[in-house]
């Protein structure tokens, strides 16, 4: 397309490409907008192949025009460098304009204006729209699985708990920020297991034991992912050292663990964990099925873990190491100090993108029994009472798992931005 120039501006007719131009895609975006949203059509008097096509030439001839180099405009030379470079972005731009104005007021229509949410039964969702009254009757199984409802009140209690516990950073003094990494690496996970144990659990204190099969929805999730990020973290750190040793015994195990670990699909670990793991325990010995969850993700994460931060150590300039030996600095103490904050601010990214991957892949516990929220999911939609809504439920998965995920993303880039290093 960029072969086409019969149409290029100069900065010596801006004024008039620049009003023209913006006329044309002013036309070309308006009338897709009044077509999907009032069924109206702005060239109804032309053949309906050539005005399907109308609003995109009209638009691409319009992008083009305003397609000068250095206008001296801000807001154009923004936009000309951001989606107007070529003709081949330019067309990128509007199909995807389109598309969004084409695909909202159906799924507006449907998630909202013909949505249903009131009554209690299947009876009550009569429109055409979704039936948000599913979502509405099974919440507190999507939140909590089969735990007893009058009991939901200790997982709440649970997660309030851990929350505050991991907020003890930012309220710490200066003389106790040395130890912030003692207490997040060792003394949190074990208050964290602890409060969940005795809490969630039961059995002690007057609390009525609940066994983890009944341990569901959101709140598993959470539980998994958190144990499972808080372990596999500096298990990947030590694997990522040890496969940079220069001892070959600890070189060669870390590299044998990653790479085993690497080439195994995780819903097979899971498996193995499950129904292959207990065989080999003692008759009198019992683990349980979640707690053997949470090591085999562990296990598998932690190699993937180890890899993005060997990638941060093999950055670092062989001088950083140097320096750190010339000050007289052990092998520890030289990674503790002065390798490993460096290592790790460079790939939050890549760490963040693991993090992430992991949080999604919770749901394949499923397949061992566990039903965090997708196997809650899974369970509801072939409920008689709810057949055919298995949409609604997904779509409020997405969600969640989206929100989860982005809030993540946006921890991380501002831990980027806090810790960048201009170079």
């Amino acid at each position: 397309m960029s072969k086409f120039t019969f149409l290029k501006s100069d900065r010596s007719n801006i004024q008039l490409v620049l009003i023209t131009g913006t006329f044309l895609i002013t036309i070309s975006i308006l009338d897709v907008f009044l077509n999907s949203f009032f069924k109206l059509n702005l060239i109804s008097f032309l053949p309906s192949k050539v005005s399907f096509l109308t609003p995109f030439i009209i638009g691409m001839i319009g992008l083009n025009l305003i397609r000068i180099e250095y206008s001296g405009n801000k807001f154009l030379d923004v936009l000309n460098k951001n989606i107007n470079t070529s003709n081949f972005n330019a067309a990128l731009t509007l199909l995807i304009i389109f598309i969004i104005f084409k695909a909202i007021p159906p799924s507006l229509s449907w998630m909202i204006l013909d949505a249903n949410i009131s009554g209690d039964t299947k009876e009550a969702c009569t429109g055409t729209g979704a039936c948000w009254t599913y979502i509405k009757v099974w919440f507190r199984r999507f939140m909590y699985g089969m735990y007893p409802n009058e009991q939901h009140w200790r997982i709440n209690t649970a997660f309030l708990l851990v929350i505050g516990l991991g907020t003890f950073g930012l309220f710490a003094t200066e003389k106790m920020k040395k130890f912030l990494a003692l207490y997040y690496v060792v003394i949190y996970p074990i208050i964290a297991f602890l409060i969940i144990y005795y809490l969630i659990s039961g059995g002690y204190f007057g609390l009525e034991w609940i066994e983890t099969g009944a341990w569901g929805g959101l709140s598993l999730t959470f539980i998994v992912s958190f144990f499972c990020l808080i372990f596999c973290f500096p298990l990947g750190m030590i694997l990522a050292l040890g496969r940079r040793s220069n001892l070959p015994a600890v070189r060669y195990v870390s590299i044998g663990y990653i790479e085993f670990w690497r080439g195994v699909p995780l819903i097979t670990v899971l498996f193995m964990s499950s129904v292959m793991f207990p065989m080999f325990l003692p008759e009198d010995f019992f683990m349980d099925k979640l707690v053997r969850v949470i090591i085999a993700i562990t296990l598998f994460e932690g190699a993937y873990c180890a890899e993005v931060i060997r990638g941060g150590l093999q950055s670092l300039p062989r001088g950083q190491y140097d320096a750190a030996k010339s000050l007289g600095m052990g092998y520890w103490k030289m990674h503790i100090f002065v390798i490993l904050p460096q290592a790790l601010k460079l790939v939050i990214p890549g760490i963040c993108n693991t993090f992430l991957a992991l949080v999604k892949d919770t749901p394949l516990i499923f397949v061992v029994g566990l039903a965090e929220l997708a196997g809650m999911l899974a369970l509801a939609k072939t409920n008689p009472k709810w057949l055919g809504f298995a949409m609604e439920g997904y779509i409020f998965a997405a969600i969640i798992f989206w929100i989860i995920c982005y809030a993540m993303s946006k921890y991380s880039y501002n831990l980027e931005e806090k810790y960048k290093t201009d170079r």
